[in-house]
Parts: structure tokens; C-alpha cells; sequence
């Protein structure tokens, strides 16, 4: 039998994932689980208690960020099928995804479970929703139509991060975008 945890426990976890998100963040999957402790205000066992692996935490961060971008890719799809542009959402979209590329390391490995074989149901359905934006830029004609749904992940995924400069992400963008988008007169 699975009892609920203590509100305490609640905490404390809740704590640890922010802790860990803020330093995974900034520093990256390599932050410490002692540092990460000391972030949230708990000692170390208590960290290993709700996560025995370090793997287990960063698999808890990294599932978060997928479930940010199944909602955001949601919003996008929402928002292309109520009859906004397709390229300027999906403009929009990837200079936001950009944006915080540089700002979260940990979005990067996010980003990157979109392209494992072996799908969550979360990330299945981001699959599905990607596919269903890539539709929609067909029928608009924003996209070219060889253009795929794992084409989108794929760009997101190899997307710089923190490593370049906010300019040069920027650029790569603009570049990859040419790739994917027809001029607005086709």
C-alpha cells in the first residue's frame, strides 16, 4: 500500500526539485546534490531520501521541462487551429524555446526527449501536437511541405544553448527557421 507523504515530506521535496531547477538551470545537470541540499535548506539524507540517485532528481527535472513543452506545443497547436498565422507563431514559438535555452540547461535535455524512441505518454502526446502544428503549417503553406514533425524536434533539440551568446543563438535561429519556412508569398 502507497501512503500519501507527510506535508513536511511534501515540502521538503518540493523544495529539493526547485532548489535542483534553479541550479540545474543555471549550472547545468552537473550541479551537486550537496550543493542542491544546502540550496533547499535540508540535509543531504534528505535529498537522497526522496531522490536515492541523482538520476532519479535529474529525471524528475527533465520530466517537469517536457511537460512545460507539451503545453506550450498545446498552446501553439490551439492557438494555429483558432486561426492565427502559422509561421508567425511558430516563429514565435522558437525564438521563445531560444530564449530560454540560454537561460536553462536543463531545457536542452528536455528538448531532447523528444526525439527518444521510447515515449512518455506526455511526450507522445508532445509528439502528436508537433505533428499537428506541422499540419497546420502545411495547409497554410508555411512550411515546405517535406517539412516533418520530427524535423521541429530536431531543431529544437540541436538548438544552442548557453554555450553561444544570445546574438549567435539568435542567428543560428534565423538560419535554421530559412530552412523549414516558405517566404510569405508562396
Amino acid at each position: 500500500m502507497h501512503r500519501p507523504m507527510r506535508a513536511d515530506a511534501t515540502r521538503n521535496r518540493a523544495r529539493i526539485v526547485q532548489a535542483a531547477r534553479d541550479l540545474m538551470a543555471d549550472h547545468g545537470l552537473d550541479a551537486g546534490m550537496d550543493e542542491i541540499a544546502a540550496r533547499a535548506g535540508v540535509a543531504v539524507g534528505t535529498v537522497y531520501r526522496h531522490f536515492p540517485a541523482k538520476s532519479d532528481l535529474i529525471a524528475a527535472i527533465v520530466a517537469e521541462r517536457v511537460q512545460q513543452m507539451a503545453a506550450a506545443l498545446d498552446a501553439l497547436q490551439a492557438r494555429i487551429s483558432a486561426g492565427a498565422d502559422a509561421r508567425t507563431e511558430i516563429v514565435a514559438f522558437a525564438n521563445d524555446v531560444a530564449a530560454r535555452m540560454g537561460e536553462d540547461r536543463a531545457l536542452k535535455a528536455a528538448a531532447g526527449d523528444l526525439l527518444r524512441p521510447s515515449l512518455s505518454s506526455v511526450e507522445g502526446q508532445a509528439r502528436d501536437t508537433l505533428a499537428a502544428v506541422v499540419a497546420a503549417g502545411h495547409r497554410q503553406r508555411a512550411l515546405y511541405s517535406d517539412v516533418t514533425a520530427h524535423d521541429l524536434a530536431l531543431l529544437f533539440t540541436t538548438m544552442p544553448g548557453e554555450e553561444v551568446t544570445e546574438s549567435d543563438r539568435r542567428r543560428w535561429l534565423a538560419l535554421a527557421l530559412r530552412g523549414i519556412l516558405t517566404t510569405p508569398d508562396r
